[in-house]
């Protein structure tokens, strides 16, 4: 594939934009079905608590730095928010791009995640497409992983190491998804490359949807573990959102200090040089594997 009219399509969860567009956003996410009135007021006091979600706006900055690194136009779609995945689409179509990378900004594939990124996309574009699913073990996004944990690492050796990512129903293994080994495959290849504390792997963010869901999850992990100083490294998550800023800033820490625990967490990519290094890398092996 050459590059002539090639264009980048960078896509996340999106986040409402204000407090009032929380239940829109709701809705949105739970497929046309509003939320109780006491799960919207739970969800907007976590909105509040971390004053409000930079998601879509970090998105944005992510897709800018993407397309700029690789001489390209680069777009953002989002799966519950505005701009939808089929905005993006129809402003590069707009823009005269016949070639379009989907880039979903999520490392490892799930067809219940990822996966419905792909369909939205496949039914919003009309012309040739290449659907990046996941990059969880491109060497570049694992170097870019173990310079964010060789900061941690030299500010203060921990007791234990937690990978994290977020959790998704546990039918997901039985219907023979391999999200969890996707993700394990990352840490190992994280590990192969430096030194790490005694690590293990749990999952955060889980929902109330009445089904069980993946675990361990990461508070229950950490009890277990008896560690008294902790680092989290939310392997699964790229940008500052609300999983990162509420989950592990807000609800976490305060876990952590009624238990007199040390727990502090890696800092996210957001625009780091070689986060933004890594996925224009990814993009143009993309590229380069079409052509």
């Amino acid at each position: 594939m050459s590059r002539e009219s090639v264009g980048v399509l960078c896509m996340a969860y999106g986040s409402p934009p204000a407090e009032e567009d929380i239940e829109a956003y709701y809705t949105h996410i739970r497929g046309g079905r509003k939320p109780s009135p006491g799960a919207l007021a739970e969800l907007k006091s976590r909105y509040r608590a971390i004053g409000g979600s930079p998601l879509t706006a970090i998105t944005r900055e992510q897709a800018a730095a993407i397309g700029d690194r690789l001489g390209l136009p680069a777009f953002v779609g989002m799966k519950h928010a505005e701009p939808f995945i089929a905005d993006g689409a129809a402003e590069a179509a707009s823009a005269g791009v016949s070639r379009l990378i989907g880039l979903p900004l999520a490392p490892h594939f799930a067809d219940m995640s990822v996966g419905s990124y792909q369909r939205s996309l496949e039914q919003a574009w009309p012309g040739e497409l290449t659907f990046l699913r996941g990059f969880h073990d491109h060497p570049a996004f694992i170097r870019a992983v173990q310079e964010l944990l060789s900061e941690s690492l030299e500010e203060r050796w921990p007791d234990r190491l937690f990978f994290t990512a977020h959790s998704l129903p546990a039918r997901i293994v039985a219907e023979g998804d391999r999200y969890l080994d996707r993700l394990l495959e990352s840490c190992n290849l994280v590990e192969d490359g430096m030194k790490l504390p005694p690590w293990e792997f749990a999952f955060q963010s889980a929902s109330t949807t009445g089904e069980p869901w993946l675990g361990p999850d990461l508070l229950a992990a950490i009890e277990l573990s008896g560690a008294t100083d902790v680092l989290v490294c939310p392997i699964g998550f790229v940008a500052d959102h609300l999983e990162i800023l509420y989950d592990l800033d807000v609800e976490a820490q305060s876990f952590a200090r009624a238990r007199d625990l040390k727990l502090r967490r890696t800092a996210s990519f957001n625009t780091r040089p070689a986060f933004i290094g890594a996925m224009a890398e990814i993009v143009s092996d993309a590229i380069d594997r079409s052509a």
